[in-house]
């Protein structure tokens, strides 16, 4: 039988659909040749938003009017945050939680014998939280690869559903993280990203924490780069900050989740930091770091924001001068919180400050890139482009086009010789 995985969400998700796709070949189904039909598909949901949801949705059904007669696995976030909306698995014939991704090929197996529909969704046990075994050991044709190594987050802002899809602060074991790590470098990984749910909180209650594993990664044999995923400020301190500066093949690029740049916005969002706190956080990694990314995500109109408060937000975000800002408006979401506050934001004065703060953000993007040129900087090569250009990554994560051959997953010295809206060109050395 064959198969297809489709992914949405998270670089957490693409890693544990990774791992599931080495369980479907482990035990004998093979990738389908058409990326639209398949005797089996798997939905690896998010659901972080409510246009999340409703993205799953048009999903689901548009594999089953492509797979009438093919089997159908709902996964992920969805179906865990929330088991009681049956109706959205009408067209699923298997639907597991995100603690039994273990058991997709024994679900498989069940509905191959018996042609009833599979639901199997287990609370997760908040007291006897255990980080889930999985590994992998390549990742699907990309130059670096994904590892996961914590899962949860106990912050509960108040936006947000996550801690009851994805349970308490769970972290992988240090022993196994360097035997994962070690196999992806004997497949040729030049570079790795750690990744979690609220990657910071790694190690969290436990004697170890992000920087012993940015250590392990930095300590094997034939990878050259470590990278982090996108982190939270909480538990970000000068002493983390300095080992990882530490070592050399760490890579000086952070997506520092920021929301708002009002301290009562924040407060509203339980988020446990203000404004000035995020400020030194980022002073210290520009106080460590040659030439450091930072980028972050802002939300406009969060329930209750005053046109004050937004523009307290929009001048913090100008002050910060990020390389890259993800701007996106606040959307309600059952079952959170913020769903049951006063003062909502009306769609259209969301949409205008959107616009508002993406265009601001865009001039820092700009100036950023434009402070790249002149610049001599490894570039880690990852595709070959129709345009007849390499595309390939600084440290700091700046996208560089290169118009000479070059090998895919090699480093090269690259001068950057002009920016462009979102990439800057280069030549190499």
């Amino acid at each position: 039988m064959n198969y297809n995985i489709i992914t949405l969400g998270c670089k957490v998700n693409q890693y544990e659909s990774q791992a599931m796709r080495e369980m479907l070949e482990i035990n004998g189904f093979t990738k389908s040749q058409d990326n639209n039909i398949a005797d089996i598909t798997i939905i690896n949901t998010c659901t972080v938003t409510a246009v999340s949801d409703a993205k799953n949705r048009k999903i689901i059904h548009k594999t089953r009017r492509n797979n009438p007669d093919g089997i159908i696995l709902l996964t992920g976030c969805m179906p865990q945050a929330f088991p009681d909306r049956v109706s959205d698995f009408d067209e699923c014939d298997i639907v597991i939680g995100n603690k039994q991704r273990g058991m997709i090929i024994p679900a498989i197996n069940e509905y191959l014998l018996t042609h009833k529909q599979i639901i199997k969704i287990e609370q997760h046990d908040n007291k006897k939280a255990e980080f889930e075994s999985m590994s992998v050991s390549e990742f699907g044709g990309h130059t670096r690869a994904f590892v996961k190594i914590e899962d949860g987050c106990d912050m509960f802002c108040t936006y947000c559903i996550i801690p009851y899809s994805r349970g308490r602060v769970r972290s992988k074991n240090p022993k196994d993280l360097k035997e994962e790590l070690i196999n992806l470098a004997e497949k040729g990984y030049k570079e790795v990203v750690l990744v979690g749910i609220n990657l910071s909180a790694y190690g969290k209650n436990q004697d170890f924490n992000l920087a012993d594993a940015v250590d392990i990664a930095c300590s094997i044999d034939g990878i050259e780069r470590v990278r982090l995923g996108s982190f939270e400020p909480e538990m970000m301190y000068d002493e983390l900050i300095k080992r990882f500066s530490a070592q050399e093949k760490f890579c000086p690029q952070f997506h520092l989740s920021l929301q708002s740049g009002s301290d009562a916005t924040l407060k509203r969002m339980h988020r446990r930091y203000n404004k000035a706190e995020y400020m030194e956080i980022v002073n210290s990694l520009r106080r460590n770091f040659n030439n450091p990314s930072i980028t972050t995500d802002v939300m406009v109109g969060f329930a209750g924001e005053t046109d004050e408060e937004f523009n307290e937000s929009l001048e913090f975000v100008k002050s910060v001068k990020f390389s890259k800002v993800h701007v996106f408006p606040y959307s309600r979401r059952k079952g959170s919180v913020a769903d049951k506050m006063d003062n909502h934001v009306d769609n259209k004065t969301k949409e205008i400050r959107s616009k508002i703060m993406i265009a601001e953000t865009d001039k820092s993007r700009k100036d950023f890139l434009n402070s790249q040129v002149g610049l001599v900087e490894d570039v880690l090569i990852e595709r070959h482009r129709e345009g007849g250009y390499y595309e390939g990554y600084t440290k700091n994560y700046t996208p560089v086009h290169i118009y000479s051959k070059c090998n895919t997953n090699e480093i090269y010295k690259v001068k950057i010789t002009e920016a462009k809206d979102e990439f800057c060109i280069g030549e190499l050395v």
